[in-house]
């Protein structure tokens, strides 16, 4: 596989640089996830007490469907982030989910990353210099940093399946 920051022939070269960098990302989140187990993509840490997968899959699709709709424009409808959501649950912390297949989380991804790119062909490069407001409580300003999150949220799955291999 020959992997560059190159975007499709339909996008302009920023916007393809951005496309290029959440793509690898996805494509990295497919590979790193590969072979997850039930148990596995539920576990929790060594006490039971952190992030599964399951949660920060969930949590990674949410937040890039959510910039989707921001480079859109738009505010993500309702009904969406009932689907995908919530960000998070009364405690502040990421909503709790269990017995959702890998397959279920990816096939949702697929969707999630298939609308970003369809965005992506219909940006311009002075699109993504476009300041937005994000947070629980839009109180964070930044451009586009949907590839940053997704990998940070990776390091996590990485370490759950190090932790799960050694239990």
């Amino acid at each position: 596989m020959f992997k560059d920051l190159k975007g499709e022939a339909n996008m302009s070269p920023t916007v393809g640089i951005l496309y290029s960098a959440v793509k690898e990302n996805y494509n990295r989140l497919k590979c790193i996830t590969e072979g997850m187990t039930q148990e596995e993509i539920d576990y929790q840490g060594p006490n039971d007490n952190l992030n599964s997968t399951a949660q920060l899959m969930r949590h990674i699709m949410y937040v890039d469907l959510n910039w989707t709709y921001r480079m859109e424009g738009y505010t993500m409808p309702y009904s969406i982030k009932m689907q995908y959501g919530p960000m998070i649950d009364v405690n502040n912390r990421l909503p709790m989910v269990k017995g959702k297949s890998l397959n279920t989380y990816l096939s949702e991804y697929d969707n999630v990353f298939d609308k970003f790119k369809n965005i992506c062909t219909e940006l311009t490069d002075a699109d993504l210099e476009k300041v937005v407001t994000f947070g629980h409580n839009n109180e964070k300003r930044a451009t586009i940093h949907m590839a940053d999150h997704n990998r940070y949220h990776q390091a996590h799955i990485n370490q759950l399946r190090k932790w799960y291999a050694m239990k």
